[in-house]
């Protein structure tokens, strides 16, 4: 690690300068992984048609953005606006975010040593910048696009195995301890070290890996053909997929056979079950809202984004994450009612805000609020289970309400 040796404020200088580059390249992302509408808006693209040719000046982050403010007219009034804002932001909150790591306000305590913090600091600038290009394309499009959150959960997986302490951290009888699958709950179960552990792991990769794969799914021949069907399918277009699947069990093994009584497996383990947790549970949500409402209620992305979610910040942080969200969603949802008459919003940015307070708010959400609801163990299933079963209620209700307001 290098940033702790920098003297300030030269520090914070470099840490502004990366997060206007690292704003730049979110831009990109934003405009070139967009499923309908890609532009050649960023100056890191090609020249769109009918435009002068750009040059390196147009690059540089912030400043570029203003020069092309000369392409409003092939480009459309105020193009520029919304990408400057990106990258300002990004490097105003990156440095912000900086400080407050580094001088321990995010840590659960304030023994953590500077190499710790410096590696989650890197790890949620990861994190922030994969959400901030979904957001944006959902916003833009509705949908969220697998090049963020397929590739990002593998990325994020390799990363929590390799370096175990960017994982969230929580204080156990008075000293600094990494978030673990069963956390609060300790010691490690030495179960989860065995073959049963790489079972779990293996399942949650392999049940992921044919959750993402293309599929044709259809109910119109019974729910036995539709099975069938489905593996039919998968098998026939999703090969690549299922290479992936087995080479993911393979490593998995791999570091189960050499790794299982290091962090390194603990960490593994609890990102794969992070991620199949969280995934899993917006699956559910998906599923009960198609069957009370007869229609889509959330994207395969929201499950997909909520599955690299689990993996950076735990499957405890996810069910935070998702009931968070809501309550930011809300209030746009009736806003955007009221003023425009339309009835539907993309989900996932607001997954990603909740994602990003969790992370800011860590230390208070967790240690003084949220640990002890974490004791009550496989009550916490549960409760989530009859959560799913109260919601379905709700929605059907819901549409029958939405039926008298709305008549076709």
């Amino acid at each position: 690690m290098f940033l702790a040796h920098i003297p300030w404020p030269f520090d914070i200088v470099i840490i502004f300068v990366m997060g206007a580059i690292i704003g730049s390249q979110v831009n990109l992302g934003i405009y070139r992984l967009a499923a309908y509408n890609k532009r050649l808006i960023s100056p890191w693209s090609a020249t769109p048609e009918g435009v002068p040719r750009r040059n390196w000046l147009d690059c540089i982050p912030i400043i570029g953005w203003l020069r092309l403010q000369r392409e409003s007219e092939q480009l459309g009034d105020g193009f520029w606006l919304r990408p400057l804002l990106i990258e300002i932001c990004m490097a105003f909150g990156f440095s912000y975010l900086y400080v407050c790591e580094m001088s321990g306000q995010l840590a659960v305590l304030p023994t953590v040593l500077p190499n710790v913090l410096e590696a989650q600091f890197l790890t949620h600038v990861l994190l922030f910048s994969l959400l901030t290009v979904a957001t944006f394309i959902d916003f833009d499009e509705k949908t969220i696009p697998d090049e963020i959150t397929v590739y990002g959960t593998l990325l994020a997986l390799i990363l929590i195995c390799a370096f175990p302490v960017i994982r969230p951290m929580e204080t156990i009888k008075g000293a600094a301890e990494f978030l673990v699958l069963n956390s609060p709950n300790r010691p490690w179960p030495e179960s989860l070290s065995e073959q049963w552990g790489l079972a779990v792991g293996c399942l949650c990769f392999f049940g992921w890996s044919v959750a993402i794969m293309p599929k044709t799914v259809t109910l119109r021949r019974g729910p036995v053909k539709a099975v069938v069907y489905m593996f039919v399918s998968a098998f026939r277009y999703g090969k690549n997929w299922l290479a992936m699947a087995a080479i993911g069990c393979a490593a998995i093994a791999g570091v189960w056979y050499y790794l299982r009584d290091t962090d390194h497996w603990e960490s593994l383990l609890t990102g794969l079950v992070g991620m199949a947790f969280s995934a899993g549970m917006i699956w559910s949500v998906r599923a009960v809202g198609w069957l009370a409402l007869r229609k889509e209620a959330m994207g395969f992305g929201d499950v997909t984004l909520m599955g690299m979610i689990g993996v950076f910040l735990g499957w405890q942080s996810a069910i935070l994450v998702f009931f968070l969200a809501p309550f930011s969603a809300v209030l746009i949802a009736i806003t955007q009612t009221l003023f425009s008459g339309k009835r539907d919003i993309a989900f996932g940015p607001y997954l990603c805000l909740g994602a990003v307070f969790i992370v800011c708010r860590w230390p208070v959400v967790w240690d003084v609020w949220a640990k002890d609801y974490y004791l009550l163990g496989w009550a916490i299933p549960q409760m989530l289970g009859f959560s799913l079963i109260a919601m379905g209620g709700m929605l059907s209700l819901w549409r029958i309400f939405e039926s008298w307001l709305y008549p076709e």
